[in-house]
């Protein structure tokens, strides 16, 4: 019998033998981790068996390069794997380490109930936390702070985090938020933003400051910095103000060769943009579409698709300036999200 699959979807990998990191397409089963160079390739670049293996998360060996996970095999290889975002790592992290733990006990992988049961207060389960913390309704607001002639946008100080931890009863005084915190810190969930809070980070404890100069943000916001500079500058960075809707990898067609590339792309409103980067560095964007005004519907047919072997999952956005852009989503339930988010984006967003 085949084993089950479990996940897929894309990751960037880092290389075994050059180091480099690319984006790869990645199968998780019952008993091993596949990957492949492209979606559609039948035989895959690699196999990391499961049994006797192990994952950390995060994997904090590669500095700025954030949400890596590592799967060491039986055999003491290492294999590093960087997702888009946070909860996608959670998710490829939670179901591999319940699949080693079946394979352990003998078992059928079989995922845990996800009912909520009663959080004590010393068994916090951080990435719930994290949730909670990122409602915008009732988390912690993200603000535009000053400070030594910068502008840090989205972002909170640590002041605010251990009084909001306070305040829902998610730690009874300051010291035990800012253990709550500095574990936040320490698994990536939240990221150090000004100087204070960078050495505080750097300290080699991952101290988390309760105090108002030090400043922080959530790892997977529009966290962006900048300088005062002109106003040409300043309406550039307007297309980053929006919060993020959406993220993850996409398979996009380009404008000129009409090859298709992976591409990570960050939904934003309010101005509505998607941004799209190079899934294995994503610090500056290759480009954006200007969603508002725009029209995104499911389409069966790409000219010049079949021809790389793109096929199924297509969708196409058409923006107020009769631009057409497709893409390919890695299943049929994740282009509805994407089409649902952009739709909802492109009649509110500016």
């Amino acid at each position: 019998m085949e084993p089950q699959e479990i996940r897929e979807g894309y990751l960037v990998k880092k290389g075994t033998v050059l180091n480099s990191w690319k984006a790869v397409w990645v199968v998780l089963s019952e008993d091993g981790v596949e990957f492949y160079k492209k979606k559609t390739d039948r035989s895959p670049k690699g196999m990391i068996p499961l049994k006797g293996a192990t994952v950390i998360s995060p994997c904090q060996d590669f500095g700025k390069r954030t949400l890596v996970f590592k799967i060491t095999s039986d055999k003491k290889q290492d294999h590093f794997f960087q997702a888009s975002h946070v909860e996608e790592r959670e998710f490829w992290v939670k179901d591999i380490k319940r699949a080693i733990t079946c394979l352990q006990g003998g078992k059928k992988f079989a995922r845990k109930s996800t009912r909520r049961s009663i959080r004590l207060p010393d068994a916090v389960n951080l990435p719930e936390l994290y949730t909670l913390m990122k409602d915008q309704d009732d988390g912690v607001r993200e603000l535009k702070l000053e400070q030594e002639n910068r502008v840090f946008n989205h972002c909170f100080t640590g002041a605010t985090v251990v009084e909001w931890l306070i305040s829902k009863e998610k730690a009874r005084n300051r010291p035990e938020a800012v253990m709550l915190a500095a574990g936040l810190l320490s698994e990536g969930f939240l990221q150090p933003a000004g100087d204070m809070s960078k050495e505080g980070a750097e300290s080699g404890n991952q101290a988390f400051l309760d105090h108002t100069n030090a400043l922080y943000y959530f790892a997977d916001s529009g966290f962006f910095c900048e300088g005062y500079s002109s106003d040409e500058d300043v309406l550039l960075k307007e297309e980053f103000r929006g919060n993020i809707v959406k993220q993850g990898c996409l398979l996009k067609q380009g404008h000129k060769r009409k090859n298709w590339k992976v591409r990570k792309f960050i939904l934003r409103d309010d101005p509505a943009y998607m941004h799209y980067y190079e899934p294995s560095k994503g610090d500056d964007p290759l480009g954006s579409i200007h969603l508002r005004g725009s029209v995104v519907t499911a389409v069966e047919f790409v000219p010049d698709a079949k021809k790389y072997e793109v096929d199924g999952n297509l969708f196409e956005i058409i923006t107020s300036d009769d631009t057409h852009y497709f893409f390919q989503a890695a299943t049929a339930d994740e282009r509805k999200e994407w089409i649902k988010a952009i739709q909802a984006v492109s009649k509110t967003g500016k």
